[in-house]
């Protein structure tokens, strides 16, 4: 049931006149620290991409329903019973089931409908409806008594309370369960809900200390990023929730203190979480409700006088959990929407959406993520260029990451200014993100800034160096501490700024690592890299004209496939007979790519930091061969992978892998132990954490701040 609401206010636009002065100073900033080329590039790529973005537009409803016509799926062994309640108003609830039958989820279902002592007349038609289970009170028992009597005939593991004044919309059931799949701890998932006219009524809602609520969002635009990404919610409405049954049960239903409605779904979800159970918002799962039909609005009479006279019920019961976990009414609503009083949250800014299978930049942004995550902060992401990237930003979302995305979005100044109070840190990815961002950040808040550096972008420019190392140690001195992805580079910024404070962090992480296995009889190379970073060009162009050749005069059979995203001209033009350029490829067929290769290649000549591909083929259990600058920030390697100076090593080493199997046997076990006594997500996870967390002296001063 839909109860108590409350409005918020967002910060307006800037002016016209304040919107051209910054915008003035803005291209002024980025001539000076010649940014002025890359951020044109941003905005015509946000630009192209904004066609791509979510809509918010409704499928057209169903605005009647005849019962003979209606056909709902059952299951005698369902996963779901979805229970709607009903007294009268019998033309929403065919239109609801309606709604089911020309929407059926994936998951096995049944359906009851418990008719609450309704009008026999009005009430007779529901007999004719195919597949439904009927269930009839005798005596009126109330939303509460309805939901609690068809629970105890219910035969699914899960329970959905569906009001019977909704339309569920494509994919309101089966994305419902996935949080129950992905995420430890879950009692009860809830749908976003719409009004019929598509605005959002409610996103989650939030209570406050006074236990009053917001159905968060009301009224608002549903694709706002604030409303779209999987998190943990103080409650949400019982007009459509999935509760574990078996937890369900534990609770002891619904209350009938809050009889005969509202505020029962508000405690159901307070006495899951005091049994460890979290409840999350899926804005996946998408539901119109019809608010006010059943009950009215007015909260001074009828049924929904009970809002009122349930709150002081609630409140005694709760108050110490309100005064505890929960903000005054209307404050500090970021941290409010995502039950964040106890966490820290964290912004992370990069230059674009993390897309991991297309270059290691993205990769280590996304470990970097799941690393915040699964330390329990609470994340948001803001990609510099603004783009939304169809299934990238929606990975992110359903990890419990907030995005932020669209042309018509608040200024980055503007967010700030409405929120940087609450931010704990600020993480700025790469040079130009934090020359960017930095001043608004330091402006509106006191969180504590790290810069990602990746790796020493100086380092590997061969014009214009010297002023890029400029501008990166004027990064380190402006920030609280810089982390880069290797010892190496770590130590090398600090003797280049001494009075920095610069760390050094696990890069990558993995979940699983192969096996051993027989080496296989093909001679295929495997050389993988994105080719939106130039050295990998220079690397793939370099193998096929000076180290190839030699390997096949020796192994005839040998193959090279040079997999990876936005190969240029140049690399497109070294397929032939011998050698195949994929392209970008799915993680699946990446996969594939290393388990049917002999040998991987990774012949860079220049470059920095840590490599993803060469740790890859290490998790992989693929034999190695590389380069010195392969090696950079991979201490010991050489007792893991063969390491080759110049062209003619290079094919020596590719040879002996790809005729002596137990030489592979041994590099292959050699590789897996390597990767997997340092990359893990505990690991990455431990030296991030303690990278970014302040010195003694610095915690007791921020503390006293």
């Amino acid at each position: 049931m839909s109860q108590s609401i409350g409005a918020h206010t967002h910060w307006g636009a800037p002016t016209g006149f304040a919107q051209l002065r910054r915008r003035v100073r803005l291209v002024l900033w980025w001539t000076v620290t010649f940014q002025l080329f890359t951020q044109f590039g941003f905005w015509l790529r946000a630009r192209r991409s904004r066609a791509a973005a979510p809509s918010g537009a409704l499928p057209e409803l169903i605005g009647s329903a005849s019962a003979e016509e209606i056909e709902v799926p059952f299951s005698a062994a369902p996963l779901v019973s979805v229970i709607v309640p009903t007294h009268g108003k019998v033309d929403f609830t065919l239109r609801c089931l309606a709604a089911i039958a020309a929407r059926p989820p994936d998951a096995t279902i049944e359906i009851i409908v418990i008719d609450d002592a309704g009008p026999p007349e009005e009430t007779a038609s529901l007999t004719q409806v195919r597949g439904v289970r009927l269930l009839r009170n005798h005596v009126n028992l109330g939303f509460i008594g309805s939901c609690n009597a068809a629970s105890r005939m219910a035969k699914g593991q899960f329970l959905l309370f569906l009001n019977n004044d909704t339309q569920v919309l494509p994919g309101w059931l089966d994305t419902m369960l996935i949080p129950f799949q992905t995420r430890d701890g879950v009692g009860a998932v809830g749908s976003k809900l719409l009004y019929p006219d598509g605005r959002l009524q409610e996103a989650g809602c939030i209570v406050w200390s006074d236990a009053s609520a917001w159905n968060y969002g009301r009224n608002e635009d549903p694709t706002r990023p604030e409303y779209n990404y999987q998190r943990e919610s103080d409650y949400c409405s019982a007009a459509s929730l999935l509760v574990s049954r078996v937890a369900f049960e534990r609770a002891g239903r619904f209350d009938i203190a809050y009889a005969p409605a509202y505020y029962e779904d508000t405690d159901l979800c307070f006495r899951l979480r005091a049994d460890g159970l979290k409840t999350i918002y899926q804005p996946r799962s998408r539901v119109v409700h019809f608010e006010g039909v059943s009950h009215g609005r007015d909260v001074a009479v009828g049924l929904k006088s009970h809002q009122v006279v349930n709150r002081k019920t609630f409140r005694r019961r709760w108050k110490d959990a309100l005064a505890r976990e929960h903000f005054d009414n209307g404050t500090h609503v970021m941290r409010a929407r995502d039950r964040a009083q106890g966490r820290m949250t964290v912004l992370v800014v990069d230059h674009k959406m993390p897309e991991p299978d297309r270059d290691a930049g993205s990769n280590a942004i996304l470990c970097c993520l799941q690393a915040l995550l699964d330390a329990g902060f609470a994340v948001k992401f803001w990609p510099h260029n603004m783009c939304y990237v169809p299934g990238y930003t929606e990975a992110l979302q359903d990890m419990g990451i907030e995005v932020f995305h669209g042309a018509a979005h608040e200024s980055f100044d503007s967010w700030m200014h409405e929120n940087g109070a609450d931010l704990d840190y600020a993480i700025l990815s790469r040079p130009d993100v934090a020359d960017t961002f930095l001043p608004a950040v330091r402006q509106h808040s006191v969180a504590r800034v790290i810069y990602y550096g990746h790796d020493l972008h100086f380092s590997r420019l061969s014009r214009g160096a010297a002023a890029m190392q400029a501008r990166e140690r004027a990064i380190w001195r402006a920030v609280d501490v810089s982390v880069y992805l290797s010892d190496e580079e770590a130590q090398a910024a600090a003797v280049l700024e001494p009075g920095a404070d610069i760390r050094a962090v696990v890069p990558y992480a993995f979940t699983r690592f192969g096996r051993p296995r027989p080496a296989p009889s093909r001679a295929d190379i495997l050389f993988v890299a994105g080719f939106g970073h130039p050295p990998n060009e220079d690397a793939a162009c370099w193998f096929v004209a000076e180290v190839l050749p030699s390997i096949r005069d020796r192994v005839p059979a040998a193959r090279l496939s040079i997999v990876g995203s936005h190969p240029s001209a140049r690399v497109r033009a070294l397929a032939g007979p011998h050698v195949d350029v994929t392209g970008a490829v799915s993680h699946d067929a990446l996969r594939r790519h290393y388990a049917t290769a002999r040998v991987a290649a990774v012949p860079l000549r220049v470059g920095a930091g840590v490599k993803l591909k060469v740790v890859e083929a290490l998790v992989e259990g693929l034999p190695l061969v590389t380069t010195p600058v392969g090696t950079q920030g991979l201490a010991g390697l050489g007792e893991a992978a063969s390491i080759a100076d110049d062209s003619e090593d290079f094919a020596d080493a590719v040879v002996a892998l790809l005729t002596d199997d137990a030489l592979w046997d041994m590099r292959a076990a050699s590789g897996i132990a390597y990767a997997s006594s340092r990359y893990r997500p505990a690991q990455l996870r431990e030296s991030l954490l303690d990278a970014i967390a302040p010195k003694p002296t610095e915690a007791s001063a921020l503390h006293a701040a």
